[in-house]
């Protein structure tokens, strides 16, 4: 094992400002986020970035991020998970993510390598569109969440899918919570 952590080079955060490690799928979040504002009509205070997910499992707190969560009028509406390889592989990951994080389920989870994305319906887990267009808009956004209701996740099946998204994250290793802080 290393005594040192390999080094990294730093980037801008697009979205926050912030100096970020250039590491795991970083440089397909950048993209992701330049694509959310500059294309998709969001505004940086529309999205939150890496933010916290805790809960239980028994005993144990579970505590990692999301990539990132798009809000249209002060909900959150869509998850989206940048990975650095296949987005199939990804999708239960992020779905569990957007069942989990709210008191609701947030409508929408994206997958994406920057180049691609599979948009999902989070209640049903159906791929709904695939390419980057496939994300909703600011404007589709706040259309949408005029038609839908906000519904929890059902309660039966809740540990099950703390189950699985720990399992997923677990297997996460080139990310920003796991660096070793000197």
């Amino acid at each position: 094992m290393l005594d040192e952590p390999k080094p990294y080079e730093m980037l801008t955060d697009y979205v926050t400002g912030n100096e970020v490690p250039n590491i795991g799928a970083e440089e397909n979040r950048q993209r992701v986020e330049r694509f959310l504002v500059e294309t998709k009509g969001y505004s940086k205070n529309d999205i939150e970035v890496d933010t916290d997910i805790r809960f239980f499992i028994g005993e144990e707190e579970v505590r990692s991020n999301v990539d990132l969560v798009v809000r249209v009028q002060e909900k959150r509406f869509m998850v989206l998970r940048c990975v650095p390889g296949s987005l199939v592989s990804r999708q239960r990951e992020t779905l569990a993510a957007a069942r989990l994080l709210d008191v609701y389920q947030i409508p929408f989870s994206v997958v994406t390598d920057g180049k691609d994305a599979q948009l999902l319906e989070t209640a049903t887990g159906k791929v709904l569109a695939q390419g980057m267009d496939a994300m909703p808009s600011k404007e589709e956004g706040i259309q949408r969440m005029r038609e839908i209701k906000l519904e929890p996740f059902p309660q039966e099946r809740l540990e099950r899918e703390k189950i699985i998204f720990r399992s997923y994250d677990e297997m996460n290793i080139n990310v920003q919570r796991k660096l070793r802080r000197t």
